[in-house]
């Protein structure tokens, strides 16, 4: 890509002895690559130059940009705000900000779309108690590809991509079904589907996190999410999620340390919350039931909010 000449492939973050197998095996990997000359490992569809990639949110779109923006097959990559789902405005705005930022620094075109909230709760009605990678999800992660694949038809993109792949809390085919059904409602305009969340991708973005000191959300974004974290920290004694401010709810506000922030996102971590998820959401808007299902959860990993373990809260 020649649009962004600001922007190359860093040598990424130093670890330390005791860093996990996969952390080293993937910066092993990484560094091969930089010392022979580095080749981006992202893959654009076939006769694709302009891309317009959805982003969610500054973390989870650093590697991702990276990877395109050293690639010798793009003209042009562009930065998509577009998220109703995100809760409250404050929240939104933060998270906004801060991916203008990293978009400016790095000479990138960033376009803010409309915080369209009331079409987004129109949309979700019926769906307040689904769970986490549920039918509202679906249909968030559809609104929001119909809504960038437009701008891309309208303004000659060859086609889009979001940072919602990039994350292991989210279900990669549930994200990229999505996608491609908003892609094939355009002609010319087709949707990149790749995996991107590799143990060199997920590493690269906690280091990318880390450098940038970015913001550390706490939830995935919707009220139903703050919600729904919100009960389960109730439930196990531990403080609210806090918007905005020097400090979280609990753990870290800012990204600091790439390994620590990668285990938030360990497939243990993630699988433990949704198999806990899913059962609060099999109680639906029973108050009673959801109360009853809280306590369950009172008693497990009760000790980690005084053994400085934060695995699985604030990293989305």
């Amino acid at each position: 890509m020649t649009s962004s000449g600001s922007i190359s492939y860093s040598e990424g973050a130093k670890l330390p002895p005791n860093a996990p197998e996969w952390a080293v095996s993937a910066s092993e990997r990484l560094k091969k690559r930089r010392e022979e000359g580095y080749k981006s490992s992202c893959s654009p569809p076939a006769g694709v130059k302009n891309v317009l990639l959805h982003s969610c949110c500054a973390p989870c779109s650093g590697a991702m940009v990276e990877e395109m923006c050293s690639s010798p097959d793009l003209d042009k990559v562009t930065v998509f705000f577009y998220n109703p789902n995100i809760h409250p405005r404050k929240e939104y705005e933060i998270r906004k900000e801060e991916n203008k930022r990293f978009c400016k620094d790095l000479n990138i075109e960033f376009v803010d779309c409309d915080y369209d909230s009331e079409n987004w709760y129109d949309r979700m009605k019926g769906m307040e108690y689904d769970p986490e990678r549920g039918k509202r999800c679906t249909e968030c992660f559809d609104m929001r590809m119909e809504r960038a694949a437009l701008y891309a038809y309208e303004n000659d993109f060859h086609a889009i991509a979001t940072t919602n792949a990039t994350s292991r809390w989210k279900d990669a085919e549930q994200v990229d079904a999505s996608g491609y059904r908003a892609a094939e409602r355009y002609e010319g305009v087709k949707y990149w589907c790749q995996n991107w969340q590799s143990d060199e991708m997920t590493l690269r973005k906690y280091e990318i996190s880390a450098k940038e000191r970015f913001y550390k959300q706490e939830y995935c974004g919707c009220s139903y999410s703050l919600r729904d974290s919100n009960e389960w920290r109730k439930a196990n004694g531990i403080p609210n999620i806090k918007i905005g401010g020097d400090t979280a709810g609990l753990g870290d506000r800012y990204f600091s340390d790439p390994l620590v922030d990668a285990a938030e996102e360990s497939q243990d971590v993630v699988d433990e919350f949704f198999a806990q998820a899913n059962e609060l959401a099999e109680t639906g808007n029973d108050l009673k039931k959801r109360k009853d299902a809280l306590k369950v959860y009172k008693d497990r990993r009760k000790n980690e909010k005084d053994d400085g373990v934060v695995n699985g809260f604030n990293n989305w």
